[in-house]
């Protein structure tokens, strides 16, 4: 997977969907959430009917952006977890593997340590399972079924002499 192109096969989507399931169970969270680096929500579990997920995953993403300039400014590559706390509400959020973002949503049920310690073994499975994908992507390009994106070769210079 290069740059912004994600491709899901249905097997690994799956056990992404079971992994973020196992995780919210385990972690007594709200919520949890995966949402690659462009904001899109890839999956989620739990109650999700009164958050706005495009809004959240959308922000996550811009937040993790943001703390990126951050780091950069104090001459550190990035910081890959973030933790906000709330009245009601914390959410912690976390980089896995420069690929996507783990938006872990919990209340008084639960505590920071417990949310830590199970997004750690989460994140190994969940790398994994991207990198199989990332596996599969390759193995396909290279067998031809697999093509690049349409916008793959649309530039810039293209876009703005489409609005001019």
């Amino acid at each position: 997977m290069t740059g912004s192109d994600l491709v899901m096969y249905e097997e690994e989507f799956l056990k992404i969907e079971e992994e973020l399931q196992k995780l919210r169970r385990q972690a007594n969270a709200k919520v949890v959430f995966l949402v690659d680096k462009n904001g899109q929500l890839i999956a989620s579990a739990g109650e999700t009917r009164d958050i706005d997920t495009t809004s959240l995953a959308s922000l996550t993403a811009g937040n993790i952006a943001a703390t990126g300039g951050i780091a950069r400014l104090l001459g550190e590559r990035e910081f890959t977890i973030l933790f906000h706390e709330g009245e009601k509400d914390n959410i912690h959020i976390s980089l896995i593997g420069q690929r996507v973002i783990l938006v872990v949503i919990f209340d008084h049920r639960s505590s920071l340590g417990l949310v830590r310690l199970r997004v750690k073994k989460a994140t190994e499975s969940l790398s994994n399972i991207f990198d199989d994908i990332s596996r599969k992507v390759e193995k396909e390009r290279g067998e031809g079924k697999l093509e690049e994106s349409i916008f793959a070769e649309i530039t810039d210079e293209d876009i703005d002499n489409l609005f001019r």
